[in-house]
């Protein structure tokens, strides 16, 4: 873990907030100057507390209109048969997130689609015909109550 200070903390959550920003806007926002915010920058972005930047996309803008959590149980519990499963998953471009979990499910994974056929391919197509799943459990997401990438940064004062 790296060494932070109150000027990269309110560095790291304006950024958080706005990746766009300038070297001299962020001067502004935490009190340093430009010179001392890009030497900062820098060193976060070497360190790897930040890891890069990107544009967040609508997604229903762009027609993307359902969200779907599945659940999914592998067939077997190998190395072998992980492995085909987590390069299943990097596959799919519709699967935005995936994790490991304990309890009754192996992984969860988080997915983004068009529509509900877009959903149904997904399980019947490319997730129950492989070998390393046995059972597969989706849930569509009704309403987003919170949705954010932002670390609680308050925590490490």
């Amino acid at each position: 873990m790296i060494e932070v200070d109150s000027f990269d903390l309110k560095m790291l959550a304006a950024l958080q907030s706005d990746g766009r920003l300038t070297n001299q806007q962020l001067a502004d926002a935490v009190g340093l100057s430009a010179s001392q915010c890009s030497r900062r920058r820098m060193r976060l972005e070497d360190e790897k507390v930040i890891s890069g930047y990107h544009a967040d996309l609508t997604p229903e803008a762009l027609g993307f209109g359902v969200i779907a959590f599945i659940q999914v149980t592998l067939a077997t519990h190998s190395p072998d048969n992980a492995k085909k499963f987590r390069m299943l998953v990097q596959r799919v471009d519709e699967i935005q997130e995936a994790y490991s979990l304990t309890g009754d499910a192996d992984y969860v994974l988080k997915a983004i689609l068009r529509d509900l056929k877009g959903l149904s391919d997904l399980v019947n197509d490319v997730l129950m015909p492989h070998q390393s799943v046995a059972h597969v459990r989706s849930s569509i997401v009704l309403d987003r109550l919170k949705e954010t990438s932002k670390l609680p940064l308050k925590a490490l004062r």
